[in-house]
């Protein structure tokens, strides 16, 4: 799949975007779109990252989850030193298709921290302030 005809132009929609069948991934200013990935066996949000249009082209051919890292300014496949892959199970898009949720088999932790997922603690009020508890 080249990333010249794997997606379509925004412009060649007519009508709601958020009825056609037609996959016109809306790229931020940046070229970038947030991926959020979930665990396919129980639905929980593992992690959220950004996809170029290169990443998403080589996720949809390799079945595999592919990322652009903005702090290291380069496209990744998630797993690739670690051994934590992700087997893309499935794509979605959002009702304006700027953002998408891969719906993934993970292969280990999903957090650089060795978590199971990104998201491991929750904001909670305490008094005036908020604080974070930990929860695996």
């Amino acid at each position: 799949m080249s990333k010249k005809t794997a997606f379509t132009s925004r412009a060649k929609i007519s009508g709601a975007i958020e009825e056609t069948n037609l996959f016109a991934p809306n790229f931020g200013a940046d070229g970038l779109i947030p991926a959020a990935a979930t665990d396919a066996a129980s639905g929980r949000l593992l992690m959220l990252a950004y996809m170029n249009e290169e990443a998403l082209a080589r996720t949809i051919e390799t079945g595999e989850a592919w990322y652009w890292s903005r702090s290291r300014n380069e496209l990744w496949r998630k797993g690739a030193t670690s051994g934590h892959r992700q087997r893309v199970v499935e794509i979605r898009v959002d009702c304006d298709q700027d953002a998408l949720e891969l719906v993934v088999e993970q292969t280990g932790p999903a957090c650089h921290t060795k978590r199971r997922s990104c998201f491991y603690r929750r904001i909670e009020k305490d008094g005036n302030a908020v604080k974070l508890v930990f929860e695996d």
